[in-house]
């Protein structure tokens, strides 16, 4: 590779779309970030706009161009990372999204899950997937819209008219032709993340398929995470400008692992961001988990056995302090959080428990619902904002002490990404309440730079694992101060909090 070619990267997460341009030593020389909108036009319904997010796309790809001032054309390989089970059906002939995109928080497959739990029990399919039955996986998303959506219903008897996909189906699908023959794939990480693929043959169960009455021709074909074929090269016309292969596809969380450069069994990174998640590596044997974790697919490279991860899901981390925000309307920013916060000494008792969308990992309770525990007369804005942080380093270590059980491994310090990380009291709390030191890598965007490492990989822009750990730094790192009598006080109070928010829905 010659001095003068970079790296491309697009991260289109919950709340954004960015486009990062990287160089040999993992720097960004071009960045653009753009929100999104979340319509939430029912309870428990969260949707995106895929048109929307397909504009934004194009707009922070020209953005980080210009940025940067490089040639299109000096742009070696592109990558891809997503909010993985975030699920669309278009049509494949007009480009015409046939509904709004379903989030991965949204809660309207409940009675599609409570019956399949029902006839066979919530892990009826963990031993093929690697996933508990739950409303935040893609397979249950695409069996609802096919059930509630007409159009879809009619458009199945057109072969090849309809096709579904996550968010990078939908971009791979765009910026390589669109409606003039995009290419219709999806990485095995976020296929690992539909409920619908086997995590050991790699491919979609054909049973699964039949009892959530999915056709598997409407289905993106699955191709390895870091790959020069399959995904196809951008269009001239379209926003690069230059035809650049795309070369790596990673789902978000997973693309943060191999950002932050978890290449080992046992690397473990906590990502936090709308949502929280915990990955470890565990190498080429799938784990399945007793502690109520899942299974999932952490990357795979060209020709090679895919390495596998275990990990701990949190539905709300980030998204509690724009909750505080937009709701609220207690901070005007998200980044005032940690002033008002720290406008108190503790959290006065107060405990939030934010099960928006139920329980997550560990636990997997449907049922619940968000709670504010512990309030007196004394509480106070400043005690609401605490809580809020707290909950989210609550709900990790209710996640490292199940992983712990599952791995037999008690991590000696836990790396962190993700926008809530510039929290140092959070970082500091979350550091006190597990008894471990919390790493900050220098770059803290490490989920677009996963996705452009998959990218550079599969070219030989690097050439391999030590290439990539050279250009790993630490940033800030943090050291528990509590003891453990005190840690202990604060998580059995946290607990108690947990058992008052669930049976709040109807099974």
């Amino acid at each position: 590779m010659t001095t003068n070619q970079y790296i491309a990267a697009i991260d289109q997460g919950t709340s954004s779309t960015r486009c990062i341009i990287v160089n040999k030593y993992g720097d960004f020389v071009g960045s653009a970030q753009k929100t999104h909108r979340q319509i939430y036009s029912q309870p428990g319904w969260v949707e995106h706009d895929p048109i929307e997010i397909w504009e934004n796309t194009q707009e922070v790809i020209k953005n980080a161009i210009d940025q940067s001032s490089i040639d299109p054309k000096n742009i070696a390989s592109l990558g891809i990372t997503n909010q993985r089970e975030t699920t669309l059906i278009w049509d494949s002939t007009t480009g015409h999204p046939l509904n709004n995109a379903i989030v991965w928080q949204d809660t309207r497959t409940k009675e599609i899950c409570d019956r399949l739990i029902r006839h066979n029990g919530i892990d009826n399919f963990r031993d093929i997937t690697g996933l508990p039955i739950a409303t935040y996986f893609s397979g249950p998303k695409i069996e609802w819209l096919i059930e509630n959506n007409p159009k879809i219903q009619k458009l199945l008897n057109n072969p090849n008219q309809i096709i579904v996909g996550t968010i990078d189906t939908w971009l791979i699908w765009w910026l390589t032709g669109g409606i003039n023959g995009g290419a219709h794939v999806i990485d095995v990480t976020n296929a690992s993340r539909t409920m619908l693929m086997n995590i050991k043959t790699l491919d979609w169960d054909g049973d699964i398929l039949n009892e959530l009455r999915i056709p598997k021709s409407i289905l993106p074909k699955i191709v390895p995470s870091s790959t020069i074929d399959g995904y196809g090269m951008t269009r001239l016309n379209g926003p690069f400008s230059a035809e650049i292969p795309i070369c790596g596809d990673l789902g978000d969380q997973q693309a943060a692992l191999f950002g932050q450069t978890c290449f080992q069994f046992g690397d473990i990174k906590n990502t936090y961001g709308t949502g929280c998640f915990l990955l470890m590596n565990t190498g080429e044997t799938p784990m399945f988990s007793k502690s109520g974790l899942i299974t999932t697919v952490a990357y795979q490279l060209s020709n090679q056995k895919p390495i596998y991860a275990i990990e701990g899901s949190i539905a709300i981390s980030g998204a509690l302090v724009q909750w505080l925000r937009d709701n609220l309307g207690l901070i005007s920013q998200s980044d005032d959080i940690e002033s008002l916060a720290l406008s108190v000494k503790d959290n006065g008792d107060v405990y939030i428990v934010p099960a928006f969308s139920g329980l997550y990992a560990p636990r997997w309770r449907s049922d619940a619902r968000g709670i504010i525990a512990g309030l007196t007369r004394h509480s106070n804005k400043g005690h609401l904002a605490r809580a809020v942080l707290e909950a989210t380093a609550f709900q990790t270590k209710e996640v490292v002490e199940a992983m712990e059980l599952d791995s037999g491994i008690k991590p000696i310090a836990l790396k962190v990404d993700g926008g809530m990380v510039k929290n140092n009291l959070l970082m500091q709390f979350q550091s006190d309440i597990l008894g471990l030191p919390i790493i900050r890598p220098k770059i803290l965007e490490t989920t677009a730079l996963g996705a452009a490492y998959a990218a550079g990989l599969a070219i030989n822009y690097w050439g391999n694992f030590e290439e990539l750990r050279a250009n790993w730094h630490i940033g800030y790192s943090w050291t528990p101060t509590w003891n453990k009598e005190k840690r202990s006080i604060y998580f059995k109070k946290w607990q108690m909090a947990v058992e008052r928010s669930l049976g709040w829905v109807d099974s």
